[in-house]
Order: C-alpha cells, then structure tokens, then sequence
C-alpha cells in the first residue's frame, strides 16, 4: 500500500480541494475506497466523478478502476502471507494457501466489477428471450452452472461448449437475444468469434473476463471483469473460475429478489419438478 500512499501524500499539495479530499479519505482507509463505485467516492468527497477520474490521473493511472486495482492489489500484497506451494507443505498447508489466494482473488475482482455494469448486465439477461453462454475449456463449467442456474428461473438459456454449436447458434440470434461470453484470458478465438456473430446478428454481448484489454472486450457490449493472478499450481484456474461463479450467483441472486409474478411461479414450478428427484 506504501506506493500509492507515498504518491498521495508526495502529490498533496498539487491537489485541489476536491482531489484532497479523495485523498483524505483513502489514506484515512485505503480498503474502503476498493468497495466503492466512483459515484459513491464522488458523493463521499462532494464532488464529481470527473474530479475522482482527474485524481486517479493526477497520480499516473488511467482512471478510477485502474487506481482501484492498484490499490487492492497492494492491499493484498501487504497482507498476505506467502501463498508459494512447496513439497515441504502439508495437503492442508495447501489448502489454506489455496483460499488464501481464492480471497485475494475475489477482493481484487471487488475493486475491477463496475456495479453499472454488473446491473446492465443483469437486467439485460432477465428480459432477453433467449441466453446463450459461450465457454470452452475450463470456462465450459461456468457455462453450464449458468444455463442451470437460469433455466431454474424458467429463463430460456443455453450452454454452448463446442466451437461448432456456438456458430451454429450464434447465426441464430437475433435482437432478441443475449449472448455471453467467458474468457479468462480474453482471446479465446472460438468464444470471441462466437460472441461477434451474434453481434452482427442483432444480439446484445457480455464478456466476463480478467481485467484489461483484449479481442473479447472489443466485441462485448457490456464488460464484467475478474482479477486474477494464476500460479504454476492453478493451471486449471481455481481462483478465476471461483469468480466467474460469483457474478453469474449474483446476477441469478438478482433475479430472484427482483422476480415478477411470472419468475416467481417458474422458481416454483422448478422446484415442484425436482421434489420426486430425492428420497
């Protein structure tokens, strides 16, 4: 956390009264800002959000959501121990280190989520007729686990798993419909492609992806972004798949407190369904 501090501090008493004021209140809790929107900062400070855009510039990054990364991700630096894996480790050394990191990964993902999207996102996917999902590799899981989880809600939604059926149904959509794509690095070619065809067909697009440019940002209309840091050890990327989870769980957690009469009876009708599954 010292950089940053040192930089506010160093940079003061070029600041303008607004700007002090953003600096005030991160230094006096620099976790507090991670949790805030840019709105929410603006009203905290009295001032607007140009002047906590302006501040974040002041200090050498890009904007607000890049100032937040940089904060969290110091935040965590600070204050974790070493989450390195080594033969010497016991399984359960490993498994502390393993939600050690899946922790970090989701306070950074915190800082990245912009609520604004987050909510379009959801709104967009409750009233669109048809959801496609789009995911391959480890991302098809999370795929799958969202289709379930909206088809629950009586939510016509698909997961498309192989690049074939993902053209196929992408050359279908139409205005209509919401196609998401997941992608932890970004630039999975079939996922993208996939994602730019419904596009082109009239589809609105969300991307969920780690923090930062790439093609699947460029196609997406609405960006829902994770942070993660995978190591050697994660190369089935446990902390990004934990965070996808997530903000599908939020956005389904979403729907059901804000369900029409309609939802409501398909939530209940699912379950009606499910109730000779058990013993």
């Amino acid at each position: 956390m010292e950089p940053v501090l040192h930089r506010i501090r160093t940079l003061y008493e070029s600041m303008g009264p607004g700007e002090r004021r953003i600096a005030d209140f991160i230094v006096s809790d620099p976790r507090e800002i991670t949790r805030c929107s840019i709105v929410e900062v603006a009203e905290r400070c009295s001032c607007g959000s140009a002047t906590v855009v302006r501040f974040a510039r002041h200090l050498g990054f890009e904007g607000y959501q890049e100032l937040k990364v940089g904060i969290a991700e110091q935040l965590s630096a600070t204050s974790q121990i070493s989450s390195e894996i080594t033969a010497k480790d016991t399984c359960f050394d490993m498994f502390q280190k393993r939600i050690h990191d899946i922790g970090v990964t989701l306070s950074n993902t915190d800082a990245v989520l912009d609520p604004q999207q987050l909510e379009k996102a959801a709104l967009a996917i409750s009233t669109a007729r048809r959801v496609l999902i789009f995911g391959l590799g480890n991302s098809a899981a999370i795929a799958m686990d969202a289709a379930h989880k909206l088809l629950r809600l009586g939510l016509d939604a698909h997961a498309c798993c192989d690049n074939h059926i993902q053209a196929i149904v992408a050359s279908h959509a139409d205005p209509r419909c919401v196609a998401v794509g997941i992608s932890h690095s970004g630039a999975s070619r079939d996922v993208v492609e996939a994602l730019r065809l419904a596009k082109m067909n009239g589809a609105q697009t969300i991307c969920i992806t780690n923090y930062g440019s790439s093609p699947i940002v460029e196609t997406s209309d609405i960006h829902l972004f994770t942070r993660s840091e995978e190591t050697q050890h994660s190369i089935l990327a446990l902390n990004s798949r934990i965070a996808q989870l997530a903000i599908f769980d939020t956005i389904y957690t979403y729907i059901v407190v804000n369900a029409n009469q309609a939802a409501t009876q398909a939530i209940h009708n699912t379950e009606i369904a499910l109730q000779n599954k058990k013993y």
